[in-house]
């Protein structure tokens, strides 16, 4: 039985793509089988694992439309073990063209169940926002990681994510749990670096992963190659970092399941 984990966050820029691509393929290469889902409009992690995103055809845009099956739009990636459902910029329409259908949020959720058992890991990339996509993305999961990036402003804008985990599990999705907080773009040499860790580690406690992502040139290089970082250099500490975290989150449902 699949488990699907979405990653979100309104924030932009924390490494929550970075962290959908190379978590994937991670897993991937621990003889995991694992299917992305783009549900982010700008398709970054669509090109970040060397699609083509102007040839994409079907994808999460029909899927989400009920248009085709889920299955009809998988497209095989260079990722050992990894599928896609890829995205194209016209996702940007399905919010609209969404608003008046019935069960509106349940649409990912119901498109991605005859698939589900196919794969170990069904890991969704969500759009910054707090709109219909994530909410579907949210509504279709099992669990949620939430990319934190360790500056400044880490902390703004957690309440608004939690308390719309709240309200999913509330109404639509009760069994969504949180899979953990994950530490991006960590710099040991930054006083404010290890603050945010400490600050983190002290509200929420056992919810954070071990696993801190560190700040990574080779990491922001990947994606223009069309590369995951295991792909592109796996001696960098990008790519140690997350074969960690996917080590965790095999441990985590090994030992749950």
């Amino acid at each position: 039985m699949g488990k699907i984990i979405a990653i979100a966050n309104q924030k932009g820029g924390v490494g929550k793509t970075t962290t959908t691509v190379n978590l994937a393929a991670a897993l991937g290469v621990l003889e995991q089988k694992v299917l992305l889902v783009d549900a982010d409009p700008q398709a970054n992690a669509t090109s970040g694992l060397g699609i083509d995103v102007e040839a994409v055809e079907n994808g999460t845009y029909q899927v989400l439309e009920h248009a085709v099956s889920a299955k009809e739009t998988i497209v095989k990636t260079n990722s050992p073990n990894v599928d896609i459902i890829p995205a194209h910029i016209d996702l940007v329409a399905i919010e609209i063209e969404l608003v008046d259908r019935v069960q509106r949020e349940f649409m990912l959720k119901n498109a991605l169940k005859e698939i589900k058992d196919d794969y170990d890991y069904i890991v969704i990339d969500c759009a910054p926002s707090l709109g219909l996509i994530t909410v579907n993305a949210l509504t279709a999961a099992d669990s949620v990681i939430i990319p934190i990036q360790c500056e400044y402003y880490a902390l703004e804008g957690l309440g608004k994510l939690l308390n719309t985990i709240k309200s999913i599990q509330n109404i639509h999705n009760p069994d969504l749990d949180i899979e953990g907080l994950l530490l991006t773009m960590y710099d040991s040499r930054l006083r404010l670096s290890n603050q945010v860790v400490a600050e983190v580690k002290k509200h929420f406690h056992n919810m954070v992963f071990k696993t801190i992502i560190q700040r990574n040139i080779r990491l922001g290089e990947a994606p223009s190659f069309g590369e995951s970082i295991i792909a592109y250099d796996a001696t960098s500490k990008g790519a140690i970092n997350y074969i960690n975290l996917a080590h965790e989150v095999i441990k985590k449902n090994t030992k749950n399941g």
